[in-house]
């Protein structure tokens, strides 16, 4: 066992030598996440505590699952976990299959210059800030100055209040994102695509292959390893819902089906100062997401052969 251990250490240290300047290079990304994202969890503790400023880590309470527990029994639990569900879910079935859609169909695009073009308009709403987004939604959306309710009116329609609409709310959330993020998600598959061989290309047409026939045979399972990684980070951030985009199209009228995790983790923890409560409810949605990551890791390594690890 010792001479074991004594050759893997000396693989390593010859291993690290060797690539001395690559340890250099990602030597900042290391100690930034070691900084953000290990050191933090020391303040995990607060979930399991009646947390107080002035008596500091270990001189607040000790109070077990007790916040965890609250939550559980608590009416917003369902809700909460519910409204976060169905945003994720809907949004990854809408907004995951349709940049892979737009990369194969530019990738096959004949007119070069034009998809160029259209790959341009379809990034350019990436750079629009969350902010100003859902400020061009509530004011499209006005029932009395908004554009698209004038559109309705001119065709004898009757305006909508869309933002108060608990029917309405989740799609456009759902599809205003879609929209600026398609262009901006297809990138990652252009660059697959980019990695395929012409000669592959030439080869099925020489054997008579159609446009659809190159695009299934050849460039969808050049693309696959790829999507299937993303979709499995994507279900690991299951109940991770964005809170910026959720917060400002949010109201009264709404609140049924757009109180999210984050949204509710927000108003328990920084505007009624509950802050053990609302960690609690933060570490109850990263170990959902981490299980989440771990199920479906699992379940894509043994259906198709693809994990992350």
């Amino acid at each position: 066992m010792k001479k074991e251990k004594k050759k893997k250490s000396g693989r390593f240290m010859k291993a690290l030598r060797r690539d001395y300047m690559l340890w250099l290079f990602v030597l900042p990304g290391i100690i930034l996440t070691f900084i953000f994202s290990y050191i933090p969890i020391y303040g995990v503790q607060i979930a399991f505590r009646n947390y107080n400023a002035k008596m500091g880590f270990f001189g607040s309470p000790w109070v077990g699952m007790k916040h965890f527990i609250r939550y559980f029994n608590s009416p917003y639990f369902m809700l909460t976990l519910r409204n976060t569900f169905i945003l994720s879910i809907y949004s990854i079935a809408a907004g995951f299959p349709l940049p892979i859609i737009l990369a194969l169909l530019l990738n096959s695009f004949r007119h070069k210059k034009y998809g160029k073009v259209i790959q341009t308009v379809t990034y350019a709403p990436n750079f629009i800030s969350t902010v100003v987004m859902c400020g061009m939604l509530i004011l499209f959306l006005s029932p009395s100055v908004g554009i698209i309710n004038h559109i309705i009116e001119f065709f004898g329609g009757n305006a909508i209040n869309f933002m108060a609409e608990k029917s309405l709310w989740r799609h456009i959330y759902v599809w205003s994102g879609v929209w600026q993020s398609v262009g901006w998600s297809s990138v990652i598959y252009f660059a697959a695509l980019s990695g395929v061989s012409p000669e592959l290309h030439e080869a099925a047409v020489m054997d008579g292959a159609s446009k659809f026939q190159l695009v299934r045979y050849i460039d969808f399972p050049s693309i696959l390893p790829t999507a299937t990684i993303l979709l499995i980070m994507n279900c690991g951030s299951v109940l991770s819902v964005g809170f910026e985009k959720v917060f400002l199209l949010q109201n009264d009228l709404n609140l049924n089906v757009s109180q999210v995790i984050s949204t509710y983790v927000y108003q328990v923890g920084l505007v009624n100062n509950n802050v053990s409560y609302s960690t609690a409810i933060g570490l109850f949605n990263s170990l959902v997401n981490a299980i989440l990551l771990i199920i479906v890791n699992k379940i894509s390594d043994k259906l198709s052969g693809i994990s992350l690890w």
